[in-house]
């Protein structure tokens, strides 16, 4: 059967990225894979990078908000005097301050002079002598003379004291207090919608970044379907059919399939070649095995003075032989199977019938008890009656084989609207689930570590999956160690021509 495979498409982890990833590809995505190391590195650049920036950028504007703050007094306390002089006359000094005092002050901002003996001369209004601003300021062991943020409880106030001179004349000192609570509560308000919106974006480049990844890695992974697809069948068939195939692939990956079917052509030269020496080599030694078989039987039938030690030695022989050649044969009929050059006769078969007789031969042979289960209606398929009888009586003789004395072995006949199941079944040592899958290929064996038999060639169950699908059906195992397996034959029923 040839297969086309086309590829047109083109450390602890963080357990929050690899959710959002699998809820949003759908897919559960391992820790180890590269789809998902990519996407933890692009998304910690990406978080290192947005973090920074919204760090510097809230640094910097709070920066730049307290420092017009800083200037704004820097500003009113340098043009204080001339504001004094300038009130001053039209009128006598206090007025002048007064004036000053009120022309500056606004609702976050407070003035206020003391005297050098520390009599408060003039304030801001709505400030008096017993105002927080004003207890706060003489609770201060030392008075910033440049403007400087001060935190009282929660509220965070510029302050600064400078002396006020007037004239040559010292008039005391003036006190600016400039309350910008509000304004850096604004900022810090800002600076969380900005952090909101950066886990927001971090999300969605997680999203995003992943499910590029995830497209820009399809073709490996469509890679590695196909590797696992590849069987024996598609080395020994047509393999330009069964290559690698990629239009929109990237160069890179692109490179990778074309070593990979350069690869898969090797190996298909390989095995036509080593199927080929197979053949030639079976062919050419059945004859001449088959001529020294016959010599030893005639040896033994007409020695009639040779020793018991001769004797067995003869048998031993003989039976070896005859062992050798069936390998060859079997060895034979794959080869013809691989090349189409197996022909069967089909024929309508009474299922039922067959069984039955099969059952009879092997509980002659094996001297075991075979238990046939059947459907009273009659069950009729078009096979080759020859080549099924074989591949049946191969899976009773394995169930025998396999199981103990004691332990039954059935065979049961089902019939569904399309298909006949044939069921052969012991309660055996059974098949570990590793060794089910390649249960089929030829010269395959379990584990010697296990108690099954080693006689055999190793090709029945191959002979027998090769025969079966060449009648269009299929052959299938189910088994558990301990409890025996299950081999069941699936072949379309035959429907008589209207």
């Amino acid at each position: 059967m040839q297969k086309t495979f086309n590829l047109d498409e083109s450390m602890k982890l963080s357990r929050p990225i690899r959710s959002i990833i699998n809820y949003f590809t759908g897919k559960r995505i391992s820790t180890s894979s590269l789809q998902f190391r990519l996407t933890l590195e692009l998304v910690g650049i990406s978080i290192l990078g947005l973090g920074s920036v919204a760090f510097w950028a809230g640094w910097q504007m709070e920066q730049n908000l307290v420092a017009a703050h800083k200037q704004t007094l820097e500003y009113i306390a340098m043009r204080f005097p001339d504001q004094i002089q300038l009130y001053s006359e039209m009128g006598a000094i206090e007025i002048g301050l007064e004036r000053t005092i009120n022309k500056v002050s606004t609702p976050g901002l407070m003035a206020w002079v003391k005297s050098p003996d520390g009599m408060l001369l003039a304030q801001s209004p709505n400030l008096h002598s017993s105002s927080p601003e004003i207890r706060n300021v003489s609770a201060l062991t030392e008075m910033p003379q440049k403007p400087q943020i001060v935190r009282f409880g929660d509220r965070d106030i510029v302050l600064c004291g400078s002396p006020l001179v007037l004239n040559g004349k010292s008039l005391g000192k003036l006190y600016l207090s400039q309350d910008i609570t509000e304004d850096l509560q604004k900022l810090n308000a800002g600076l969380w919608r900005l952090l909101l919106v950066s886990i927001l974006t971090i999300f969605i480049l997680i999203v995003a970044i992943s499910t590029r990844i995830r497209k820009a890695l399809k073709p490996l992974e469509q890679m590695s379907q196909v590797a696992g697809a590849i069987s024996a069948d598609d080395l020994a068939g047509n393999l330009k059919a069964a290559k690698l195939q990629l239009h929109r692939a990237p160069d890179e990956i692109l490179g990778l399939a074309q070593a990979f079917n350069q690869m898969l052509f090797r190996l298909s030269a390989a095995w036509e070649q080593q199927r080929q020496f197979v053949g030639n080599v079976s062919h050419e030694l059945r004859t001449p095995l088959t001529i020294v078989v016959g010599y030893l039987q005639s040896l033994l039938r007409r020695g009639t003075n040779l020793s018991a030690y001769q004797q067995q030695a003869l048998e031993t022989a003989t039976a070896e032989t005859e062992r050798t050649i069936r390998m060859l044969q079997d060895l034979l009929d794959l080869a013809r199977a691989d090349s189409g050059n197996l022909h069967f006769r089909l024929n309508p078969i009474m299922l039922n019938t067959l069984i039955a007789e099969v059952a009879a031969m092997s509980e002659k042979v094996s001297n075991r008890k075979i238990n046939v289960l059947t459907t009273d209606e009659d069950v009729v398929i078009c096979a080759d009656q020859d080549r099924l009888q074989q591949v049946l009586i191969n899976l009773v003789d394995n169930a025998i084989k396999y199981s103990a004395p004691e332990q039954s072995v059935d065979l049961v006949l089902e019939k569904t609207e399309k298909d006949a199941l044939i069921h052969v079944r012991d309660r055996g040592i059974g098949i570990p689930l590793q060794h089910q899958n390649r249960i089929f290929e030829r010269f395959y064996r379990v584990d010697e570590s296990m108690t099954r038999s080693r006689d055999g060639t190793g090709l029945g169950l191959a002979i027998a999956k090769s025969l079966i699908e060449g009648m269009e059906g299929k052959i299938t195992l189910r088994s558990k160690p301990g409890e025996g397996s299950i081999f069941t034959i699936t072949l379309p029923v035959w429907k008589p021509p209207l």
